[in-house]
């Protein structure tokens, strides 16, 4: 099983950014963290990388019952989505499977919580 999910889209970095944001907000989800991966390496190792960024998706609704469920599930929230510069002008984006990444976890209605989640997640990458 893959821990991840993808789609590489024909548009700019920027254009694809602004797009997966919508697209998320569109299944309930808002970005409540943004890491400029690229920035922070250049500022902190002087390193220069691709467009790179890390947004935490967050669904509040869906976030509150896994909490309910298992109060430790905090430490996997919220559900990162990548977007990323790769080769020919076009842009990866990719989210964490929440399937994949609760199965360490020994709670059977936990794994039907991050089924509904995936189910989301995954609708947003294939809308996009």
């Amino acid at each position: 099983m893959s821990y991840y999910f993808n789609k590489i889209l024909p548009m700019s970095f920027e254009h694809a950014l602004a797009h997966v944001t919508m697209a998320l907000k569109a299944e309930g989800f808002g970005v409540i963290t943004e890491i400029d991966v690229t920035s922070t390496l250049k500022q902190k190792i002087g390193v220069d990388f691709r467009k790179y960024r890390i947004l935490g998706a967050c669904n509040p609704k869906l976030a509150y019952e896994a909490l309910q469920l298992e109060d430790k599930v905090g430490a996997m929230l919220p559900c990162n989505v990548i977007v990323q510069e790769v080769a020919g002008g076009m842009t990866e984006v990719a989210a964490i499977d929440p399937v994949a990444s609760m199965q360490s976890i020994d709670n059977p209605q936990l794994h039907v919580a991050a089924e509904n989640v995936q189910a989301k997640l995954k609708h947003v990458i294939t809308s996009l």
